[in-house]
């Protein structure tokens, strides 16, 4: 039977990435999210691709829309074998300039939204005890930066919830099981509608990347389960284990380059919408994909390759070593012998 997916947050983006590549396994998949327009061409997509799309418009911040959109799932394509959880909104701004209700809006959505989802999962998944619930996180997670308190606050709360999540289905041996996607800088539609007080236009932190890297690592993950968290791109790598080794460091370099590194001057975008409150496919109809306006991006990440192959990867180091090994102990030997001679024409 093909898989049952739900993916929150499908209408751009690296939803709209995932859904697609869903939709290339032949998949049956339920699009939540607000955007219609969006969602329409979403599923327009999947049908092309071999799929099969149901759209779902709902806003994650509330649960029982959230619920409701799962039961139709249930009750039209099938038992849910994989949940999906990557909706969010944030506000770019100093903090001092982000208000409280906005605050508010980002958590509802971006972290009560990921709750949402893990406990509309459970629900059903439960009962089966199998499934997988796969949240689609950040190196922010982990890292803070400037002018994204609100996204990083919410992005921390998601790992925490993750960990707590996945210590209680171990204790209680259940066969639902749940990992977390830690992305990099990302070449999505969200600079485009995200609420931004900047000077420039906002752009994520280089090196980026496209959004279909994020969707191959979202799929792997559903389908090895096991680890607790993958890390995708050399730029997210580098970032966790600064933060690990010298955060004190990384805070005075982002002091000095965050604010810079986060805005593009060269990119005019006379369509850019506000998400906050409305979908921003609402205004004027228009379909944002899963690809932002940046140029300069990755196509790829040897990192990905090497860490979905680490096993192999292990196993040719070691045969490496232990090759290296044996033309040391060959050399070791041949010189031992010849010493031996040596010793052997001395005394004769």
């Amino acid at each position: 039977m093909p898989q049952v997916v739900v993916v929150k947050g499908a209408s751009a983006g690296v939803g709209r990435a995932v859904a697609r590549a869903y939709g290339r396994r032949g998949a049956r998949v339920a699009l939540v999210a607000r955007g219609r327009t969006g969602l329409d061409a979403a599923a327009q997509e999947i049908r092309d691709a071999g799929g099969t799309p149901l759209v779902l418009p709902a806003d994650v911040a509330d649960y029982e829309q959230v619920a409701a959109a799962a039961a139709r799932a249930e009750a039209e394509l099938g038992p849910i074998d994989i949940w999906v959880n990557v909706a969010f909104t944030t506000v770019f701004a100093p903090f001092e300039e982000i208000g409280a209700e906005e605050y508010r809006r980002v958590t509802e959505v971006t972290y009560l939204g990921c709750v949402h989802g893990a406990m509309t999962a459970l629900h059903h998944m439960r009962p089966r005890d199998e499934g997988v619930i796969v949240h689609v996180g950040s190196a922010l997670a982990y890292r803070g930066i400037p002018l994204q308190s609100a996204y990083c606050g919410a992005k921390h709360a998601i790992q925490g919830f993750h960990e707590s999540l996945r210590c209680e289905l171990t204790h209680e041996r259940s066969g639902v099981r749940t990992t977390m996607v830690q992305l990099p800088a990302l070449n999505t539609p969200q600079f485009s509608w995200v609420r931004s007080r900047l000077p420039h236009h906002p752009q994520p932190v280089p090196p980026i990347y496209q959004p279909e890297i994020a969707a191959d690592a979202v799929l792997y993950a559903a389908d090895h389960p096991q680890r607790r968290e993958y890390w995708v791109g050399g730029s997210t790598v580098a970032t966790l284990l600064a933060n690990a080794v010298a955060p004190g460091l990384f805070d005075r370099y982002l002091a000095r380059n965050g604010y810079a590194a986060q805005q593009n001057a060269d990119i005019h975008d006379p369509a850019r919408a506000e998400n906050l409150w409305e979908p921003a496919d609402g205004v004027g109809g228009r379909d944002y994909g899963a690809r932002g306006v940046f140029s300069r991006v990755h196509e790829r990440s040897p990192q990905m390759w090497a860490s979905h192959h680490h096993s192999a990867l292990a196993l040719a180091a070691a045969g490496l070593t232990a090759i290296g090994m044996g033309v040391l102990c060959r050399r070791a030997g041949a010189g031992k012998a010849s010493r031996s001679s040596d010793v052997l024409n001395h005394r004769c």
